[in-house]
């Protein structure tokens, strides 16, 4: 495992603890900006988490940044690289949002409530005002300290939040039944001790379905991190690895103490402790949580394996490439991590509404009681009204709204694939009406394959002349030299070992086969611009029209001795994925256009846009036009309609056109700069994970609007209510609790999300 990040980092991240609404989240954001050599910084409520970039060559410490979070009223310490954060709350049964305390809560308030529904029945029975105070008490002071402690560090601080709002109103109603006990009767029941009590008893209860709803929402992240045995077996550097060789002789070391180089053995059933390379051994490995890939994968020697995923029925051994932060995994979960701590740029309407939210509803609530007061000629339900309001108007469901839709949605998406690592994504990707694709490695496999192989002589099996062909380029390390390599082995035909072979320069490859149709004559496999001065050229240039429209690179197989004469026309391409028509058919659906980009000729690249069924098809573009052409498709159209477009594509030379465009998606089988510069990274090369991606994007991105709309609609509809009389304090504290619990449950609902089955 890795360790913390160095103290001088210029990012970091922070577990805070103690955060209770958006109201708090803002007050550790303005303290956080307080602090010279801070640059960004932003704080999310559902993962209790700050994330802070320092300006370069700052002299703050981070022991400086702690204490003025604490310094707030805040827990705050230096996070665990991919730790899921637990420092707000003591999730003990007994602890600060542990059942233990809502039991005993509702437990000592029972008898104070309990009487009120034997009223109806014409039953009016209830304790004495001694018993009530001495049941109340201990709620209100000994369960309810957390809201006092967290309530006056806010007013200390200059900035309310929820805590301070229970605190004063369940303080009014308790403060209030104090006042009355003396002239109170059973019979009249004018004491309020109930509705102090169960207000807070309700409030600890959705505080403990918050954290159970929380955890829930963060589950992507544990799963993640479950992938990490904790210990791996290293092999002695001197045992030599081999069919039958004793692999008993290791070292079972934990995961931070394994270095690049390392052996590692891996027994069948054991999770993979690092990425690297199979030395020794096959087998099938299930990389689905990584990959989101449900069938495992075929696994030999030189197959390069990911830790983290889990070995089959083989035994192997390993040598580690990347451990730790440089590991596959290690990058997945950062990507997870990084997405659901950012804010989506909606949040900064809810954080400005947030900063004036708390003081606006004291407010409200000392007008609500002057105004109650004077009308009604009633102290007792003045307070009464004005305690519903502040309770009502906690804003913990606005602090939550739109975080834990994105935890929500980002680690579902991560199960499945998809990793999401810029929130702003989720608010384009539902404008999207364009898609455009890079074609080679995205919508093709990537690297050339034989695709076509012509005879000029039909009596001639093609067999033998892949046989000679591929046998002249053994050792070879060519690209092409490996596709007719590849061909021969899916074909199951054995190259032919030439003898006396060597490579012409600019030409191709010359030998002699040791056997076969043309055992020990001169052979040349080579390109046809060398031989644009042969008499045979028109009919070569004849044979290879097809190749030539279709796109692909021809070589031509020639004997050269004992008379020089044409043998074959070969044909190399980038193939087609095989679900690539599926992937087009799929954004149809979803009603947006498809593009395709290509370096292709223009014959060639329309061949294979009407083969995919692509919209539109850009031929013989360079690698550094690609930006344009997507500026070229945002470019509003005649009737002013804005285009959204997203890029897909895998290359170093993709990285412009996806930073251009408004979502960048950059298939993980590409390069690192690719996916630097996409929002969204497809963890497998399968160009049907774009319509998915821009599916779970558009269902996250509705959640949120959801949440936001439930939340505000909750607070803008309670107030008047509570305002009115309509809402007794106990209810409002359990409408108050409820809608932070539905706020989470609507997001929990991202989790049964699943990729089209096509």
């Amino acid at each position: 495992m890795s360790t913390p990040k160095d103290t001088n980092s210029e990012l970091f991240t922070l577990d805070i603890g103690g955060m209770t609404c958006a109201s708090c989240v803002g007050r550790v954001e303005k303290a956080l900006d307080k602090v010279p050599g801070i640059e960004a910084v932003t704080v999310n409520l559902a993962t209790e988490q700050a994330r802070i970039r320092l300006k370069v060559g700052a002299k703050t410490r981070i022991e400086d940044v702690i204490a003025q979070v604490q310094k707030t009223g805040y827990e705050a310490k230096l996070t665990n690289p991919h730790s899921v954060p637990a420092i707000s709350s003591n999730k003990s049964f007994w602890g600060s949002d542990g059942l233990g305390r809502v039991l005993l809560g509702f437990a000592l308030a029972a008898p104070l409530f309990l009487p009120m529904f034997l009223m109806p029945f014409g039953v009016h029975w209830a304790l004495s005002p001694k018993w009530q105070l001495l049941l109340a008490t201990p709620v209100q002071f000994f369960l309810g300290w957390r809201f006092y402690k967290a309530g006056f560090k806010s007013l200390m601080s200059g900035v309310g939040n929820m805590d301070l709002l229970v605190a004063l109103g369940t303080s009014a109603a308790y403060g209030l039944s104090i006042y009355q006990m003396p002239s109170s009767s059973h019979e009249h029941h004018e004491l309020y001790f109930e509705a102090s009590a169960v207000i807070i008893c309700m409030v600890l209860l959705g505080k403990w379905l918050e954290a159970r709803a929380k955890q829930q929402t963060s589950e992507a992240i544990r799963a993640l991190q479950k992938l990490w045995p904790e210990h791996a077996k290293v092999l002695d550097s001197q045992i030599m690895i081999a069919e039958g060789s004793p692999l008993d002789q290791y070292r079972d070391l934990p995961l931070e103490q394994v270095f690049p180089k390392d052996r590692v053995l891996v027994l069948p059933g054991e999770r993979i402790p690092v990425d690297g390379l199979i030395l020794f051994g096959k087998s099938h490995v299930d990389e689905s949580l990584l990959t989101g890939e449900s069938e495992p994968v075929k696994k030999q020697v030189n197959d390069l394996v990911i830790g983290g995923a889990l070995n089959g029925e083989g035994v192997l051994v390993v040598e580690a490439q990347a451990v730790g932060i440089e590991s596959v995994l290690s990058k997945i979960i950062s990507l997870v991590e990084d997405a659901q701590t950012q804010k989506a740029p909606i949040q900064k309407l809810v954080d400005q509404v947030s900063a004036v939210f708390v003081p606006s509803v004291i407010v409200i609530a000392i007008i609500t009681g002057i105004a109650n007061w004077i009308y009604l000629d009633s102290v007792s339900i003045a307070i009464l009204r004005a305690v519903s309001v502040m309770v009502i108007a906690c804003p913990c469901a606005l602090g939550l709204a739109t975080p834990a839709a994105i935890m929500a949605g980002t680690g579902v998406a991560a199960r499945f694939g998809i990793l999401i690592k810029d929130p702003q994504v989720l608010e384009q990707a539902h404008r999207l009406n364009i898609v455009a694709f890079d074609k080679t490695g995205t919508l093709t496999i990537g690297k050339p394959r034989l695709l076509t192989l012509i005879p000029f002589d039909t009596s001639i099996n093609p067999h033998d002349i892949l046989a000679s062909a591929a046998g002249l380029q053994l050792g070879s390390e060519h690209p092409l030299a490996k596709a007719l390599l590849d061909a021969a082995k899916e074909q199951h035909i054995s190259p032919i070992p030439p003898s006396a072979s060597k490579a012409l320069a600019g030409i191709g490859i010359e030998g002699k086969p040791t056997s076969g149709l043309w055992a020990n004559q001169t052979l040349c496999l080579q390109s046809i611009a060398s031989l644009e001065t042969s008499s045979d050229i028109s009919a070569i240039l004849e044979k290879a029209k097809t190749c030539f429209e279709a796109g692909q690179t021809v070589s031509i197989l020639m004997r050269v001795e004992p008379s020089l004469s044409p043998i074959a026309v070969i044909g190399f391409g980038d193939e087609l994925k095989s679900n690539a028509k599926e992937a087009i058919e799929a954004l149809h659906k979803l009603h947006i256009r498809t593009v395709m980009i290509s370096g292709d000729n223009q014959a060639a690249a329309s061949r294979v846009g009407k083969m995919i069924g692509v919209d539109e098809v850009f031929a013989q573009i360079m690698p550094g036009d690609k930006a344009q052409i997507i500026r070229k498709l945002q470019a509003p159209s005649n009737d002013q309609q804005n285009h959204w477009v997203a890029m897909v594509g895998d290359g170093v030379n993709d990285a412009p056109a996806l930073a251009a465009s408004d979502v960048g998606m950059a298939m993980s089988t590409g390069t690192d700069v690719a996916m630097q510069a996409a929002g969204i990274t497809l963890m497998r090369g399968d160009p049907t994970l774009v319509a998915d991606a821009i599916d779970i994007s558009k269902k996250t991105w509705n959640k949120i609007r959801q949440n936001l709309f439930w939340a505000f609609a909750f607070n803008t509809t309670g107030i008047p209510l509570a305002a009115l009389g309509f809402l007794s304090p106990m209810l409002a504290g359990s409408a108050m609790a409820l809608s932070s619990f539905c706020v989470l449950s609507n997001a929990l609902l991202l989790k049964r999300w699943r990729p089209t089955q096509r």
